[in-house]
This record gives structure tokens, sequence and C-alpha cells, in this order.
């Protein structure tokens, strides 16, 4: 009784009959069972509760009546859990009678027991037809031994009844592993799949993050606008000003080698799509068409567009078999083609304003357009329902996360925006301290669980933010001029790559790293 009422911790929240007995339990799960019991037997604290191990007692002895009888005794059980526990418990009552030919008392007790226990009347005309079925009968035939049955009923009111008469599965190490995530929650930083220490509470210092440059890409020969990793961590596209495109192979310890260069636009190219099975890569040229590449052998498969259907934007559909492209002439709106160049739908006409940049939720059911420079449009696919969020300044970059609920927009105020696509926050989560008021700059989100947002800037750095925080935790430097673009690797957390108006593209890592790690999200 006095373990009862002792508690542990500073805090005094801690029952020590309840810390002991999960302590118990988790020592049962890996394996050191002598440990457990003999902690059993020191404290006088049992894993299994009094109670259950009763009802096993009973059930494996086929004592039903007393069986129904505890089950009925415990407390702090809802009706619902009650009921599905003497439901379990008559059904093997009425079949072991069954099994021993006794057909009339199996009888008796659905018309007697059941149904003046107050289960559920569906559940019980379902027994009443089970019970005359072939099928049934044979489950309970004489071949069967007969703890078999009895021993899945256990296991079935295992999972059935609550605390405290069971311990949730795996209680300690769920609760350690809830303590040690929400510290890691709380840690601005974190940014590596490695398991953390429990010696101590966790905090970061910051060299998981991608901070040091370990290669410096001079292959364009103007100013490099855009760089996008592939959905598969495998490759990293950029586009220059120098009408060429690049597709390089990230490499085992972190850098990138030169695939292919992609050479058939007359104008500048300002952005790249891949696919979502990275077969295939979108370039799109400023005011120009949107090419179609193959990204295994490098060569050109379909131009979309024309002059008179001059490309701003570009994004595909989960199935990466359809693609959508925004016109930045007003009145010609979105297309959607599929890959060989045929057009599926369109949303055009005399309202229709010039499209800025467009982007495909990963789930495929919102389509979301930047237009009239402030105005964002969340279109659902599914059920044609239409949001507009309205800007205070002009947009210059959509990016949308990898789950599909949120997505930020770059503003030539300075400030970066966060909304969520379902259109529960009431404002903006807002991120501060770069310089944006001339160029288009974009963002992106990346890092462990992608709870980072990076951006280039005016002032020739890198800004990398934590989601909950206004102010960047990261500036990095080596960039001569204006970063225009960054992509966070999304199989490598700590692998970042930057492009700026110095027509170079930097690859970022930690401090020290010799080689990133990948995840196995």
């Amino acid at each position: 009784m006095e373990d009862n009422l002792t508690v542990l911790g500073a805090e005094g929240i801690i029952r020590k009959v309840e810390f002991v007995r999960i302590m118990i339990q988790c020592l049962y799960s890996l394996g050191y069972s002598k440990s457990a019991y003999c902690l059993e037997i020191e404290s006088g604290i049992r894993c299994r509760s009094a109670e259950f191990e009763l009802l096993e007692s009973q059930t494996l002895n086929g004592s039903w009546d007393d069986c129904i009888s505890t089950l009925n005794s415990l407390e702090d059980l809802t009706d619902g859990t009650r009921a599905s526990a003497l439901f379990l418990v008559y059904k093997q009552y009425v079949m072991e009678f069954l099994k021993q030919g006794n057909d009339s008392l199996a009888l008796g007790i659905l018309r007697k027991e059941i149904s003046t226990s107050g289960l559920d009347r569906g559940k019980v005309q379902k027994l009443a037809s089970s019970i005359l079925s072939l099928k049934e009968i044979k489950l309970c035939s004489m071949n069967d031994r007969a703890h078999e049955p009895r021993k899945n009923l256990l296991m079935e009111l295992e999972n059935l009844l609550p605390p405290p008469y069971i311990l949730p599965e795996r209680r300690l190490e769920n609760l350690v592993e809830a303590a040690v995530t929400s510290q890691i929650d709380r840690c601005m930083c974190h940014n590596s799949v490695d398991a953390v220490s429990l010696y101590e509470d966790h905090c970061c210092n910051g060299d998981q993050l991608p901070t040091v440059t370990i290669q410096i890409l001079t292959d364009h020969k103007n100013e490099v606008w855009f760089v996008q990793f592939s959905h598969d961590g495998e490759y990293l596209a950029s586009s220059s000003s120098d009408c060429m495109a690049i597709i390089w192979k990230v490499l085992e310890d972190g850098k990138v080698a030169l695939k292919h260069i992609l050479q058939s636009h007359k104008n500048p190219v300002s952005f790249v799509a891949w696919s979502p099975d990275d077969t295939k890569l979108l370039t799109c040229g400023n005011a120009e068409v949107v090419k179609l590449w193959d990204v295994e052998t490098g060569t050109c498969k379909r131009t979309f567009g024309d002059h008179d259907f001059i490309v701003s934007s570009c994004a595909w559909f989960p199935d990466s078999k359809r693609l959508v492209c925004g016109s930045s002439h007003s009145e010609k709106g979105i297309c959607m083609w599929d890959c060989d160049g045929t057009e599926i739908k369109a949303w055009r006409g005399t309202r229709m304003p010039k499209i800025l940049d467009l982007a495909v939720t990963p789930d495929g059911v919102n389509l979301i357009s930047v237009f009239s420079d402030k105005d964002i449009r969340i279109l659902n696919l599914v059920t044609n329902a239409e949001r507009v969020i309205s800007e205070e300044h002009p947009i210059t970059s959509l990016s949308i996360s990898g789950d599909s609920e949120f997505f930020i927009v770059n503003l030539n105020s300075q400030e970066i925006h966060m909304w969520d696509v379902a259109g529960k926050f009431e404002k903006a989560a807002r991120y501060l301290g770069h310089k944006q008021d001339k160029y288009v700059i974009r963002s992106c989100f990346g890092g462990l669980n992608s709870r980072f947002i990076a951006s280039g800037s005016e002032d020739a750095q890198v800004y990398i933010w934590n989601q909950r925080s206004p102010q960047p935790i990261e500036i990095l430097s080596g960039h001569k001029k204006t970063v225009n673009s960054v992509s966070w690797n999304p199989r490598r957390p700590q692998m970042l790559a930057s492009a700026s108006d110095d027509q170079t593209i930097r690859v970022w890592a930690p401090s020290g790293s010799k080689k990133t790690p990948r995840s196995t999200a």
C-alpha cells in the first residue's frame, strides 16, 4: 500500500508503483526475463495486474461464469469496452459447447445469457448465424487443441482492456522516445537522422546544418538563376542566363559531377522542374517555351508553348504524365498537357490575369498559382473549390512543402511568408533578415522533416531559418553576387545547393563533414 502512495521526481507527479511496473515490462520485452522476475519479487509489484492474471486463469481453465463475473466487476471500463470483452468471452463459451456436441446448451447460452446481457443486437445475431455455419464449426472441431482458442481469446482481451489492467505495449520505450522527440522539436538546429544520447538533454550547436562550401561549380557561363535537386536526391539540375541547363549527378561524398548539358533554348533558362519519378526534366525559357528532357540520355523530347502561349512557369502532377504551364500573358492562363503535347485542360479567358508562378501540391489535390503580382489562388482540383490570398507586396516566387501542407512565397518587401494549404492560418508565418527588393529570389523547405527554410538574398548570402522562428539561425557567406535560388536535397538533409549571379553554384555541407548522410524518408 505504501508504494501506491509514493511518488518520484522533482515535481512529484510520477507514481512509483507505475514506474516500477513499466520498468519490469521493459525488461521482459528486451529479453531480460530473469532480471524482470527478480524485480517483481523484490518490489512486490507485478508486471501483469492481479485482475488480468485472474482473468487469464479463469479463461485457460474454461471457468466462463467466473470470467464473466470478473469482467463485470472491473471498474473504469467504458460500456463499449465491457460489452466487447463480454461478447468475446460469450462467443468462446458458445463455441466450446458446440465442440462438445452440446448444441442445445450453446443455444441456451445464446438465448438466455447473451440476449439479456445488453450486448449489441447485431453482434448477437451474427454470432447466432455463425454457430450454424460449417466454417465456424470446423474452427472448433475435435482436432483443435483445447487451449489454442482460449489463448487467442486472451490475446484479444489483452488488446482490448485499458490500463491499469493491461500496460500499453513498450510503454517505457515510448515514454522515453516522446521525451527525446520533444527535446528535438525544441532544438532550433537539429538536422540529423542519427540516434541521440539519453545521457544528457539534447541540444544542437548548429554543426549539423550545411554551412560550409565543399564544392564550387563553374560550368555555367553566365548568371545561374535556378537550382533544384531531384526527388530521390540523386541529381541536381541548374539553369542559367547562358541559355543552358545542366544535370549533375550527386556522388556518395556529397559532391556532384556533370552529367548532361542541355542546350536548345534561345533565351535564358529561368526555371526547371523534375518529374516526380525523376526520369524527366522540364526547362522553362525566359519569356519563351518549356522543353521536356529525358534525364538518362539528356535528349529533348518535346516543346510546349509557342509565340501565342509564352510560358512563365511549369509544374508536374504526381503521375509524371501530366504537366501544367502558366502564361506570362493575360487571358492565356494555365494549360495542362500530357507528355505527348496533347492539351488536357485549360484555364483561360478575358478575366484571366498573367501567371507569375505556379505549383501543384505533391498529392495532386491543389493547383497553387501567383497572379496579378500580389494574389495567390489555391484551386482544389477535386472539388473545384477556390481560395484567394492577397499579399500587400509583390510576390516573386512560390515553393510547396513535400507533405503538401504548406507553401512559402518570397516578397520584394524583404520577407518570406508561409501559409497552410488548408486555410487554417489567420495570418502568415513571417521570416525576415534577407535582402530582396529588385530581383526574383527563390526559397525552399528542407532539412530533416523539412523543418527549415532556406533562401537566397541580394546581399550575396544564403539565409536559413527554423520554421518556428522569424529570425535566421544561419547566414552563409561565399557568393560574390546575388543568390537567386537555393535547393535542399530531400534525401540528404545536410546537403544544400545555391545559385548566384556570380555564375557559380555552391554545394554546402556541415562543418567537418566528409560525406552527407542519407535520410531514410
